[in-house]
């Protein structure tokens, strides 16, 4: 039985991570040491990485990187937390850096965690970077493995040209081609589905290990429990699906929409939503529609 590819955030920082540190830090003399175990007893999360690192002007220190799909407003006290267990764990100082991969509000992303009671403060910083802000020559300039599965939402990389570019990239590297089909995935985003699947590999079975394909299944998931009456439920679970669906079929998948539309049952839409990760057909998916 093959290996299943490594799609992890762990796995895309270790590709450079000497150029990836010094991109997020802005350090240029920094040493990079090895990439340690970021689990901890209470918080333990995919996206997390920490590497330890040294500087002659800094000395040794921990950079705690945080890849985040889109930033949530809880985001500063996760940063405080995670980068204080980091310190406790391994008696180092921290720079802590969180990474926004979609854009998903126009208002100021905060930079520092703080909290006041009673005159007793607390404060954390932190460096944030995101990546629709990022200009995609960096990736080919620096270089930066790592962000080539992400060339398509970065600034200027929306564009077929770009994008064939980074799959070119990809395709010549062993250590490289698995992450196809992360390229193809966030592609979707920016161009039709149906010239990704023509231009690219299109593995779900790759795809599924994506957490970043998780989170927007989830997502979809989530908008149909938003609300508390049952016709906002319906019109989110449509929604999700449809993200689904295009993700993972393009648009022969979206050709189902409107016998879906036709279904008003609630559990049976959460079905066919849960039934989208699984099924590897749109003639199966149809057959569990009608």
């Amino acid at each position: 039985m093959p290996k299943p590819a490594d799609i992890s955030t762990k796995r895309l920082i270790s590709l450079a991570p000497d150029n990836w540190v010094k991109w997020v830090t802005e350090i240029p003399d920094v040493i990079v040491g090895e990439i340690l175990n970021s689990e901890f007893q209470w918080l333990s999360r995919e996206s997390d990485v920490l590497i330890r690192v040294e500087n002659p002007q800094y000395g040794k220190f921990l950079v705690v990187n945080e890849l985040q799909l889109r930033y949530k407003p809880e985001m500063p006290r996760r940063m405080r937390a995670y980068a204080a267990l980091a310190e406790e764990k391994y008696n180092l100082p921290t720079y802590p850096v969180l990474i926004n991969i979609l854009k998903g509000t126009n208002t100021e992303i905060p930079t520092t965690y703080t909290s006041n009671v009673a005159g007793l403060r607390a404060t954390q910083d932190y460096r944030v970077i995101n990546l629709w802000e990022v200009d995609v020559n960096t990736v080919f300039e620096t270089p930066l493995p790592s962000l080539i599965p992400f060339v398509p939402i970065l600034k200027g990389g929306e564009n077929e040209v770009v994008i064939r570019e980074a799959l070119q990239i990809l395709r010549q590297d062993e250590q490289l081609n698995q992450l196809e089909t992360v390229l193809a995935f966030f592609a979707t985003f920016v161009i039709e589905s149906a010239l990704v699947q023509e231009i690219m590999r299109w593995d779900m079975a790759v795809l599924r290990e994506s957490p970043w394909y998780q989170e927007i299944l989830r997502e979809g998931e989530a908008r149909g429990e938003a609300r508390g009456e049952a016709r906002g439920r319906r019109e989110e679970l449509y929604s999700g699906i449809e993200l689904a669906l295009e993700i993972k079929f393009g648009t022969t998948g979206l050709d189902l929409m409107p016998i879906i539309y036709q279904i008003t049952d609630l559990q049976r839409l959460k079905v066919i939503q849960q039934a989208i990760k699984t099924l590897n057909t749109v003639e199966e998916l149809q057959r569990l529609c009608d």
